[in-house]
């Protein structure tokens, strides 16, 4: 692992959210981007941030985290190679932990399914049709 970390608070593309509050629900691929089907937790400074109603506590929006051009996932520093779309059914969901930038093009994404390192673009997040970064 590469010393070049950076936590996901000073990534662009995840401003006036909290990835620590959000949750994956699926792992999929499409034209070669890795796709995270997410809950993504609004802090009250997003553009798309609403007052929750009384029975929600927090602002959550269904979102995507997508990894254009991923080359690789791998989980739990699982060492065999085998494809992208191999290895995404394998991956669990719940509650994201932390996310991190490890180096040039790699990422670690951990939580309730563990810790998936993943190589491809720097990572977009689409929140409904809107992209933010």
């Amino acid at each position: 692992m590469s010393t070049d970390t950076t936590d996901w608070t000073e990534l662009r593309e995840f401003k006036d959210v909290d990835i620590t509050q959000s949750f994956v629900l699926s792992w999929s691929m499409e034209s070669g981007s890795l796709l995270i089907d997410v809950d993504l937790f609004l802090c009250p400074e997003h553009t798309y941030y609403e007052k929750p109603r009384p029975a929600e506590k927090s602002c959550y929006r269904p979102a995507y985290i997508e990894f254009p051009w991923c080359s690789k996932v791998a989980w739990n520093g699982e060492k065999k190679t085998k494809s992208v779309s191999k290895a995404i059914r394998t991956l669990g969901i719940g509650r994201i932990a932390g996310f991190r930038r490890t180096g040039e093009g790699q990422y670690e994404i951990s939580g309730a399914f563990g810790s998936v390192e993943i190589i491809g673009e720097r990572p977009m997040v689409r929140l409904r049709s809107h992209y933010i970064g």
